[in-house]
């Protein structure tokens, strides 16, 4: 797991700009903070942070192959073991253990078209010298971030827009739809926050030659039928579910998994004991007083603590706590430092602040690599809106639907803009025009009936519009700390075999979302966490925590020369901060995301100093 960031110039030599790309490649520090490479020739300069995982002593990038292609990288290949053993066939020597390597050959003998054989999560830039080429490559599911900026001459590249932005050519500029991008809960693929700065997209690869870019998809979702039996299906399921953690297993420094007693977590701690044959590492992050003083919500009925120590008994992990307070979690230091991770602001407050110090620990534990559960429930159907079929006949995105059924504020911390701004973003009709582009992407099968035809639907949408947020939300956040997280049921071949079940065989007979995963390992977990409703994210109840974020608000409303009061309502704010915060915890919680999403906003306007244009 590495940073990389490049520059290609057809017309300037750039052997003369060195200084530049070290700029851009030291922005990267934390992903790779084992080792920097650097390497410039006439029409290219790339840059590398790496994260020793595999192959520590080797593998120094950016690698070399002769003088036909040059590669950095950032990512695993976690079948590159199969590939490595093919290539030797073909007669490819080989210098090191790493997948690095496996990678380079793997161009070299299939050409740009040698991604269709990985299994991973990657980002990676191989320059050809052969044809003075570039390939910019991503995961299927894009799990590992890339950013480009084109140039009139080229192009520049980076895991992060930070790298991007310490260019000269690069400015901070975010257009009106930079901002509905950034608000409106539905993100497009590849679509640019920064003006000109689009990622690539999930499962395409950018070739950069003289005659310009040319995008190319090598994956996608395919619609086909699902006629194998439920007891096979489970069992295939199992099967493919060994087969990956098996394989995120590898490496060659200390793993572990994050664990918080739901099925999707408690399910790879299983599997992990059993591919490992030995305890388990396992974390979770809690709240100070969170289980004494727990109140049930729509969306977390059941404290993480009790199911963490049932699996920590069944399984017999190695297990710790980390345990954070309010005052903790509030302090600006920590929230500028989560920002400036994740280079935009979020709504999640508390949900990124605990998860960022949930891996700055493990980095100070020596773990540097963890598994984590996201994507289960995208893949698996872990959400009650996608079930909904009030929701997901709502002509949007069902999770709009169910947001816009809340409140009509625009959307969370949104109610507290000034009413022009909202007016002009329209971020309903925004995300409205945004799910009815994606539904004609949607792969359709001859004869599919209505119900299975509309969750189909739903699956698509919910892996290509909702899971990307979360997962640059989680690669930022642990990269942020030189963390390596792998994300097992983000797997291309998981997400296609799930994708083509049928929508009553995902819930099972009595409705139970995630049914095929509960029953594909049944055997490893006690009976408390494989019948547990699912429960969000948690996040701390602490009113404590609340009064601070409402103070800091408060300071932020009484300062005229904040970046965020030209789109801020003085009025509502003023309103929000005269009232009392309500005792109901949801409704506290949506006044305190409210309040988080503003202060987040003038914080990133004023360290990213952004210019705001039409």
């Amino acid at each position: 797991m590495c940073g990389i960031t490049g520059w290609v110039d057809f017309e300037r030599d750039l052997s003369t700009e060195v200084r530049v790309l070290r700029a851009m490649n030291e922005t990267l520090h934390a992903r790779g903070p084992d080792e920097t490479g650097e390497w410039v020739d006439r029409e290219v300069a790339l840059g590398h942070k790496r994260l020793s995982v595999l192959d520590p002593e080797h593998g120094n990038q950016p690698m070399i192959a002769g003088t036909d292609a040059v590669v950095t990288f950032g990512g695993e290949i976690y079948n590159h073991r199969e590939l490595r053993a093919e290539l030797a066939g073909k007669g490819h020597r080989f210098e090191t253990s790493t997948d690095t390597e496996v990678l380079l050959r793997s161009y070299l003998e299939w050409g740009a078209d040698c991604v269709t054989r990985f299994n991973g999560m990657f980002a990676f830039a191989i320059w050809d010298r052969r044809t003075h080429e570039l390939v910019l490559a991503r995961d299927p599911i894009g799990v590992k971030p890339l950013f480009y900026f084109p140039t009139p001459t080229g192009v520049l590249f980076a895991s992060e827009p930070k790298a991007l932005l310490t260019h000269r050519m690069v400015e901070p500029v975010v257009g009106m739809d930079g901002l509905r991008e950034l608000l409106a809960h539905g993100r497009k693929p590849g679509a640019p926050i920064f003006r000109g700065m689009p990622e690539v997209k999930p499962g395409h690869t950018v070739v950069v030659s003289r005659q310009g870019l040319a995008e190319r998809q090598y994956w996608s979702l395919t619609a086909q039928e699902h006629s194998t039996p439920l007891d096979t299906t489970i069992a295939e399921i199992r099967e493919l579910l060994d087969d990956i953690v098996r394989r995120q297993l590898i490496a060659d420094v200390p793993t572990s998994v994050l664990l918080s007693g739901g099925i999707d977590s408690s399910a790879l701690t299983g599997l992990a004991a059993a591919a490992l044959r030995e305890p388990i590492h396992t974390y979770s992050m809690s709240f100070h007083d969170y289980e004494e003083k727990f109140t049930p919500q729509k969306l977390r009925e059941t404290p993480d603590p009790p199911f963490v120590a049932d699996v920590v008994r069944f399984v017999g992990t190695n297990h710790t706590d980390f345990v954070a307070t309010s005052q903790e979690l509030a302090d600006p230091v920590l929230r500028r430092a989560v920002l400036l991770s994740q280079d935009i602001p979020t709504h999640h407050g508390d949900m990124d602040t605990s998860l960022y110090t949930c891996f700055r620990s493990l980095r100070e534990r020596g773990k540097l690599v963890t598994l984590s559960g996201e994507g289960a429930d995208e893949v698996f159907g872990g959400y009650f809106w996608s079930y909904d079929e009030k929701l997901t006949r709502a002509g949007t995105f069902p999770w709009v639907a169910f947001e816009r059924g809340k409140a009509a504020t625009g959307g969370l911390g949104l109610g507290l803009l000034d009413e022009g701004v909202r007016k002009e973003l329209d971020l309903y009709g925004y995300a409205d025009q945004h799910y009815r582009d994606a539904l004609q992407e949607v792969p359709v099968l001859d004869g599919e009936r209505d119900a299975a035809r509309r969750a189909r639907q739903v699956n698509y949408l919910v892996l290509t519009r909702w899971l990307p947020t979360l997962l640059d939300r989680e690669d930022r956040l642990s990269m942020a700390n030189g963390v390596e997280l792998r994300v097992p049921y983000c797997d291309h071949r998981l997400a296609q075999y799930l994708f083509d079940a049928p929508p009553e065989m995902k819930r099972g007979p009595d409705g139970q979302e995630k049914y095929l995963l509960r029953r594909a390992v049944a055997d490893l977990l006690p009976e408390s966490v494989l019948t547990r409703k699912k429960s969000a994210y948690p996040t701390t109840q602490d009113p404590d925590y609340g009064r601070i974020v409402r103070a800091h608000f408060r300071d932020l409303v009484a300062d005229p020369l904040a970046p965020v009061t030209p789109l801020l309502d003085l009025v509502a704010s003023k309103e929000l901060l005269r009232g009392e915060s309500p005792d109901e915890q949801a409704a506290a919680w949506v006044d305190r995301a409210r309040m988080e999403m503003v202060l987040q906003l003038d914080s990133w306007l004023r360290e990213y100093q952004v210019r705001l244009e039409d």
